[in-house]
């Protein structure tokens, strides 16, 4: 029982490990490093391939992290699939695996990939204890590792920056960290017995709200406002119409179900902007 606290065997220790890999939260990341190369134009698929590793193994570093915290260190947890060895062990192979990663994007690009890459994982592996106990960190966070994807993927493929993916990744900094103060008021009434410094428990779950739709609006009048300027070409407008019905009907919903609405939507919403980005369609 290396890895697996509920039984034995490879088979089970296998589970144990994957059960630390949500798609719903990693394949957000994960897209967004590809949406960086793609904002490249021509781009290397190896590359970015590397890139897109370096940001999964950062993120499952964070869901490894944050569940060794949440059930060895601060006993908030019921279950854990992982054995307390099991994290350790599991943190210090995703942290070698990424390290690896960023040594072949100093050798492929230059150190400035390398270091534009780091990030992802500073902010996966401080997330839990340091990081989400502050309520802006805590928001900001995840949001803030998706940018940090965005400009990365871009970087690694032209070893340079640009405003485009610049203004990309400010744009999903704002938007997804409204959605994550959405996501974060499911856990109010748990929080605030654990005494966890969240959005919601620290403005109250009504003003939480206004907050969280107040950031996405602002996200998506920064899409308008780049589009206006030039930045993005104009089909990226058609983002902000398939978001606004989606954060309309999320809005009337508990939380649970304007949460599960509003990544949705985001995923929505990245795909229009990756058509209107490559193929720019009223160009």
């Amino acid at each position: 029982m290396t890895f697996s606290r509920h039984d034995s065997g490879v088979v089970a220790d296998a589970r144990a490990l994957s059960s630390q890999v949500h798609p719903v939260f990693m394949l957000p990341p994960l897209a967004a490093s590809w949406f960086g190369s793609v904002l490249a134009g021509e781009f290397d698929v190896v590359l970015g391939a590397v890139h897109m590793v370096a940001v999964f193994l950062a993120v499952y570093t964070a869901h490894v992290k944050d569940g060794y915290v949440d059930f060895y260190v601060r006993d908030e947890d019921d279950d854990h699939p992982l054995t307390e060895r099991g994290c350790r062990i599991a943190l210090a192979l995703s942290t070698a695996g990424f390290l690896l990663c960023l040594g072949a994007l100093w050798l492929s690009v230059d150190p400035v990939a390398a270091l534009v890459t780091l990030p992802c994982w500073l902010i996966a592996y401080l997330h839990a204890p340091q990081l989400d106990t502050n309520p802006v960190t805590a928001t900001t966070g995840y949001p803030l590792g998706i940018a940090v994807a965005i400009v990365g993927g871009y970087y690694v493929q032209t070893a340079g920056f640009a405003a485009v993916p610049v203004a990309f990744a400010v744009v999903f900094l704002v938007l997804l960290s409204g959605v994550k103060v959405i996501d974060d008021a499911k856990d109010y009434d748990y929080d605030r017995s654990i005494r966890k410094r969240t959005v919601a428990v620290v403005v109250g779950r009504e003003r939480a709200r206004t907050v969280a739709f107040g950031l996405m609006a602002v996200g998506l009048v920064a899409v308008l406002a780049f589009a206006a300027v030039s930045v993005f070409p104009p089909s990226a407008a058609a983002a902000v119409l398939v978001f606004v019905p989606v954060a309309a009907f999320a809005r009337r919903g508990t939380d649970e179900l304007a949460t599960m609405l509003l990544v949705r939507g985001c995923y929505l919403f990245l795909a229009v902007l990756l058509v209107a980005v490559y193929y720019q369609p009223l160009s």
